[in-house]
């Protein structure tokens, strides 16, 4: 299996992911303040948006690989 098989595949389930879900989210913890043995800590929930054309274009540019790499022998 080459190389361009390979990033092909990964680009197409990448994009199907971010056009079907939209996007994802984590929590990030940060320390505030720290004083002696007291540490005041915060959870922060953080989303990141994945836009449409990145996602179609992802599946254009994997699907594009596939067909070049099954083409060259």
């Amino acid at each position: 299996m080459g190389i361009a098989k390979i990033v092909g595949i990964i680009l197409l389930v990448l994009g199907g992911v971010g056009l079907f879900t939209g996007g994802f989210s984590f929590t990030k913890e940060t320390t505030q303040a720290q004083i002696g043995p007291l540490k005041l800590q915060v959870k922060e929930q953080e989303s990141v948006n994945v836009p449409q054309w990145l996602s179609i274009g992802a599946i254009v540019i994997g699907g594009l690989l596939l067909v070049v790499g099954f083409t060259r022998k």
